[in-house]
This record gives structure tokens, C-alpha cells and sequence, in this order.
């Protein structure tokens, strides 16, 4: 009997055992694209270690410590071998050497500070540059080309990041909530903080490094004037302290009325003085905490947000003063250009144009003004945004989205790569043909002596730090075109998923194609042909029925302009006349109907129901087209899926396979408010062979209503 019981015993210890151990091989997302584990592949293995048999740094330089440690702590994982570091002086082995370029050393160069070189002489491979930033990109770099089972050649080379400050904007607030944030609550920890670190920091901190961002702002746009406290300052500080180990900068979203709010003057007009030297001595408090404090950000007359022009000021007055501020420290003023009235006679469209083209020149050289990606508001798919062109005198800055606000936040895959680079290949032809928004954003076709580009982060609390999965692969491929924006979609989509999911090659091939076709499907069941929907509520339900509002600009209606006649804003000469914001050869493009492209044909033009397109169908057949085959190709994206599950992890696999059912549910469920909202304008037949949905118009309705009320 006794026997039996610690037989009994063992065994469940063992299962127990086994249990835990079976958990711990899950993978839950937390190592995002830093994955560094065995490489079968012998060769590959094997051409590494022979080139890794240490790791030399500088002892005097131990800013180089962190890079050598990141790669250690790769190769150990990868290679299955720990490479020792060791001073740069020793000899007689092969290994990698990491160090600062010569002044003297004429053979190629990065091109700025933080670019590195790799390369190869006898066996022994260097990884340098200017700056030590710099060799820390170059070492990432190396464990990326591993990671992906290349081999060494492919890896040497010289690269230069093409935009000078590549940053995150994280829209969180003090008491933890994140606006439009759809993966848990804030990361940093205010009221912890500064006493007690969270660990998460440094990985959150490496994570940006190893794709090249080296900037994040911490707070929300819409800011609280409690981040200019000392209080919050030396929290602030504490997650510098991190940061700055990575190459990276912090700067803070800063609210404009605070010398009223905090400071207890009786104004913040921008030309009082005393309002003026509450902003110096704010900035100095700041760079006495932060001794390399970034800049500010700046939210101001938009949305309800105090601004200059609440005291008859431009915007200009106001960015001016606090570039006088921040100028002793050689910080920026990052000033955004989102901002619309609530005008009913007026084209939001507009707005930013009519606002800040007219102040080209009128700012501080210290100002950046940073423009949204569209001239609206992160929507499925807009049209680059007037104003990029248009103020060569002035540096203009991109933002775009990573958070998914108007891309079905967690719910919903949408690869965001599409989305940027249809941005940046835009041609303004502000110089001609090639004047890409792309050149403007990278300085080269205006020699802005500052640039920027920003993403809206997707971080949260959740273990996985995006919510949905694949997500990851936006805030991945955003900082891979901060660096370098001639890469392509296809290429950052292989580079993730081998990095992040799996090597089998076909699967490889299948999850790549998902990403890259999943915005066009988006696009065709949420906002097909142009079609723009920032309306409140939740920025997710549809709702396209939806026209009270405390202001005109935050109906439905207002956007998509349907009515018996037709559907979309006329922004031609004859309607809101915004287009003519745009040069004469990209007028030309959207300017007649007849030759728009589809996807920006309801941007511009208002249609008729029964007008045909260049597809041969008319506007009502063409969107039952997109509307339905858009919410049927998710059980594409689902079978897809499927098909991969052997290679994956079964956790990722699971939880990704769970949220393309719900995907699909509210694919239907968009498609079917749309569709049965429009018909009751157009007074169509829904196009064979689509069936009508199950659902009346007033029980979608209802759905929407319970919805918003969660």
C-alpha cells in the first residue's frame, strides 16, 4: 500500500511536472520579434560560431556594454554557444569586434551618427560606427540576419537610418487608461514610479532599439498638465534612465494653458512675458531631470484643446515660444498639425492646409511640425495629405498610425506596411515628378535640417504588448521604414514572420500573403472606394445612419454625403474645392470621375447610384461587390490560417484563429450596415448572386446601440 502511494506520488509530481514544462514552451507573444532561439539549419549554425569565438569591445567605452550584451545573449540563443567579451585588444582569435570608426579611416562610411558598417577581413567581423548608438543598431542588425537563417555575407554592408528622429507617440494616460489603446492599459507604471522600475521597460526599450527607433513620448497628446510637475518629471526620468541605455530619447506631450493651470498666472497667451519665462523656467526644471530630454509635443487648438489662437496668436506664436525655451538644450518643438473647426460649411479636408501653409517660414528652427499620413483622420485609406509639398520652408514630420483606431483595434488583422508606403510613395510633384512624400519627410528634397517620423504605438499591459498578435508587425514595420523607407511591404512581411512565427517555408509564403492582402480586405467591407467614417461613439461600430452630434464634423453623414442622388464629397472646383490644395499633375489624377482610381474615387466625387465605373459595374453594383467579397475573403484569411497551424505555436495559433472568427462576424456585421443603410437611399436591388442579409436595418441598429453602450 505504501509502495503504491508514492508510486501514486511520483507520478503526479512527474504530470505536474510535464504540465508546467509543456507551458513554458507556449509562447505568449512576450519576446515579439526578439525571439533568439536554436537554429537547426548546421551550416548556417556552423558559419556563424566560426566567426564568433568572442566579442570585442573597448574597456573604456561602457556605453558599447549594452550591444555586446545583446549579442551574447543572441548568439547564445541562436548559436547554442556563449561568446565571451573581451577586450578589443586580444588577438590570435576569430570573433567580433565591435568599435568607433576612426577619424582617419577613409574607406566607407555611414552616413550619419547613428548608421553602422559590417564587415569581414581574416575571419573577424566588425561591426562599427560613428556614434556607439550606432553599433548597437549594427549588432541587432547581425542577430536579424541570423534570425532569419541567412547567411553572414548577406549581412555585410554600411546602413544609415534616412530619418533622423523615428519615434513612438504613446497616447497614455496618468491614471493608466490609453486613448485608443486595444492591449491593456498603459505600460508605465505612474504610481510606482520612480522607486520601482518594472523590468518590461528594458524589453520595451530593446524591443525599439532592434528595429531603430530612438525616440518615444510618453504621455498622451491630450495632455495633463501633471506630467510638468516634479513630481511626475522624476518618474519621467526614471524610464529615461532605461531608455537612454538603448539609444533612445524621451520627450512628453505637454498641455499649452499650462502656465494658468499649474503655474497660477493669469493667462498663456505666448506673447505675455511672464508667461514666456514660466516656459524657460519649466524647460530648465525639465533638462535639470532629464539632462537629454528630447522636446515637446504639442496638441493645440483642436478638438477642444487650448492654443494661441485662444488669444488671437497663430500657431507659429505659440510653437515660437517654446522653441525659445528649449533652444539653450538643442531640443525640438514638435508642434501637430491635426486640427479642424466645427464648421458646417467647411471641409475638414482642409483644414490643416488653410491653417499652417499660410505660416511657412514663420517658425523657429527648432520646430517641427508633424502632419498626419491623410488630411482626415487615420482612415482605412486616405490620400497624403496636402500640406506635404507645400511647406518647404518649414520641416514637416509624418505620423502615422500604429494603433489599429479606425482598423478594427484588437478584433480585426491589418498589416499597416501598405498603408505607410502608399503614403510615401505618394508624388506631390511639388519639384516635378519624384517628389516623393517620402523625400520630403527624409529632408532630401527641402534640406530640412530636422526629421521626423512618428507612429501612434499599438504597446500595452497585455503580455503580448499588442492585443492581437500579428499586430506586432506594424509597430515592427514601422520602425523598419523610420530606418529605411525604400523597403518594401513584402520584404519587412517575410522578414517579421520568420523572425516571429516560423522558418517552414510555405507557411512563411502563406502568412506573408495574408498580411499583405489583409487592408485591401479591411477596406472592402469597412470603407470601400473612398469611403471615410470618423465619426464618435466607440471609432469602431458602423454607424454610417449616424447624424446628431454635438458638432457637425462628428456625424457620419458629414463624410460620406449619401442621399437619393448619390454617394461621396465633392472636393472637385464645383464642391468643397479642396482638391485644388494639391498640385495641378495630382489634380489631374483625381480630379474627373471618369479616371479616378477607385480607391479615392468617393474622396473627390459625389456619384450617382446608377453612374458605371471603370469596372464596368455601377457605384451600388461595384460596392455590393466590395462589401461582400471583402467580409467572404476573412474565411479566406481563416483557411489560410489553418493551413499554417502546424508550424506555429499553439497558443499564437489559437488565439490568432479565435480572433479571425470574430473578425468575420463583424466583417458581416459592417457589411450589412452598410449595405442596408445605403439601399434605403439609393432604393437598389442588393446585385446578384449576394443574398440579403438575415439582419433588418433596425435590428443591425440595435446591435450598434448595445454596442455603445458597453
Amino acid at each position: 500500500m505504501i509502495h503504491f502511494r508514492i508510486t501514486f506520488i511520483l507520478f503526479f509530481f512527474i504530470l505536474i511536472s510535464l504540465t508546467f514544462s509543456t507551458k513554458s514552451l507556449a509562447d505568449d507573444g512576450y519576446r515579439l520579434w526578439l525571439k533568439f532561439d536554436p537554429i537547426q539549419d548546421e551550416t548556417i549554425r556552423k558559419s556563424y560560431i566560426q566567426s564568433a569565438e568572442f566579442i570585442a569591445v573597448s574597456p573604456n567605452n561602457p556605453h558599447l556594454r549594452v550591444a555586446a550584451e545583446e549579442l551574447q545573449k543572441g548568439l547564445a540563443g541562436l548559436l547554442g554557444v556563449t561568446v565571451p567579451i573581451v577586450n578589443l585588444s586580444i588577438a590570435g582569435k576569430t570573433g567580433i569586434a565591435l568599435g568607433l570608426i576612426i577619424p582617419s579611416y577613409k574607406g566607407p562610411r555611414p552616413e550619419n551618427e547613428e548608421g553602422y558598417m559590417i564587415s569581414m577581413a581574416s575571419g573577424n567581423v566588425s561591426i562599427m560606427a560613428n556614434q556607439n548608438v550606432g553599433v548597437l543598431y549594427g549588432c541587432f542588425a547581425l542577430l536579424r540576419n541570423i534570425q532569419q537563417h541567412l547567411p553572414l555575407k548577406t549581412a555585410l554592408g554600411v546602413s544609415s537610418p534616412k530619418v533622423k528622429l523615428r519615434m513612438l507617440n504613446h497616447w497614455d494616460n496618468p491614471e493608466g487608461p490609453i486613448e485608443r489603446g486595444y492591449a491593456g492599459s498603459s505600460l508605465w507604471k505612474w504610481y510606482d514610479l520612480p522607486e520601482t522600475v518594472d523590468p518590461r521597460y528594458r524589453d520595451y526599450a530593446r524591443a525599439n532599439a532592434s528595429i531603430g527607433i530612438n525616440g518615444t513620448v510618453v504621455n498622451n497628446v491630450n495632455a495633463s498638465a501633471r506630467f510638468l510637475t516634479a513630481e511626475y518629471l522624476h518618474k519621467v526620468a526614471a524610464l529615461a534612465a532605461v531608455f537612454r541605455q538603448y539609444g533612445i530619447k524621451t520627450y512628453l506631450s505637454v498641455y499649452f494653458a499650462a502656465p494658468k493651470t499649474l503655474g497660477g498666472l493669469k493667462t498663456s497667451d505666448p506673447l505675455d512675458p511672464e508667461v514666456r519665462q514660466w516656459w524657460k523656467d519649466k524647460v530648465k526644471e525639465i533638462y535639470q531631470i532629464i539632462p537629454d530630454f528630447g522636446g515637446l509635443l504639442v496638441k493645440a487648438n483642436s478638438e477642444g484643446e487650448p492654443g494661441p489662437q485662444d488669444y488671437g496668436r497663430t500657431h507659429a506664436d505659440g510653437a515660437n515660444m517654446l522653441a525659445e525655451a528649449i533652444k539653450p538644450y538643442n531640443g525640438v518643438v514638435i508642434w501637430r498639425a491635426f486640427v479642424y473647426k466645427a464648421d458646417p460649411k467647411a471641409d475638414r479636408f482642409k483644414a490643416a492646409y488653410d491653417e499652417f501653409a499660410p505660416l511657412d517660414g514663420k517658425f523657429d528652427p527648432q520646430v517641427m511640425i508633424q502632419v498626419k499620413n491623410g488630411p482626415i483622420d487615420f482612415q482605412p485609406r486616405e490620400p497624403f495629405s496636402p500640406l506635404f509639398g507645400n511647406m518647404p520652408k518649414t520641416p514637416l514630420g509624418m505620423e502615422f498610425q500604429i494603433t489599429q483606431e479606425y482598423l478594427g483595434f484588437a478584433t480585426h488583422m491589418v498589416y499597416e506596411a501598405p498603408i505607410f508606403k502608399e503614403c510615401l510613395e505618394s508624388d506631390t510633384y511639388v519639384q516635378g515628378k519624384g517628389s516623393t512624400v517620402a523625400r520630403i519627410v527624409d529632408g532630401s528634397l527641402h534640406n530640412y535640417p530636422i526629421t521626423c517620423m512618428a507612429g501612434v504605438a499599438n504597446t500595452g499591459s497585455d503580455r503580448n504588448w499588442t492585443g492581437h498578435p500579428m499586430a506586432q508587425a506594424n509597430w515592427y514595420a514601422f520602425g523598419r521604414l523610420a530606418w529605411d523607407h525604400s523597403l518594401s511591404s513584402e520584404a519587412i512581411a517575410d522578414e517579421w514572420t520568420k523572425m516571429t512565427l516560423t522558418h517552414d517555408q510555405p507557411s512563411v509564403k502563406k502568412i506573408s500573403n495574408i498580411l499583405l492582402r489583409s487592408r485591401d480586405i479591411y477596406v472592402n467591407y469597412n470603407t470601400p472606394l473612398g469611403l471615410s467614417r470618423p465619426w464618435t461613439g466607440s471609432h469602431f461600430a458602423p454607424e454610417p445612419w449616424q447624424n446628431r452630434s454635438s458638432r457637425p464634423d462628428w456625424t457620419a453623414i458629414y463624410y460620406h454625403r449619401a442621399d437619393s442622388i448619390g454617394l461621396g464629397f465633392d472636393r472637385t472646383p464645383n464642391g468643397s474645392g479642396a482638391l485644388g490644395q494639391y498640385r495641378p499633375e495630382v489634380q489631374k489624377q483625381w480630379n474627373d470621375p471618369k479616371t479616378c482610381p477607385l480607391p479615392y474615387l468617393l474622396w473627390f466625387h459625389h456619384i450617382p447610384w446608377k453612374q458605371k465605373l471603370s469596372s464596368g459595374r455601377t457605384l451600388w453594383d461595384e460596392l455590393c461587390f466590395r462589401f461582400y467579397t471583402g467580409a467572404d475573403s476573412v474565411k479566406w484569411m481563416q483557411k489560410e490560417w489553418a493551413d499554417v497551424k502546424n508550424s506555429i505555436d499553439p497558443e499564437i495559433h489559437a488565439n490568432v484563429a479565435g480572433r479571425l472568427l470574430k473578425q468575420q462576424k463583424e466583417a458581416i456585421w459592417w457589411r450589412d450596415a452598410w449595405v442596408l443603410y445605403l439601399q434605403t437611399l439609393s432604393k437598389q436591388y442588393i446585385s446578384t448572386p449576394y443574398i440579403k442579409p438575415e439582419r433588418t436595418l433596425e435590428e443591425v441598429q440595435q446591435s450598434v446601440n448595445v454596442y455603445l453602450m458597453r
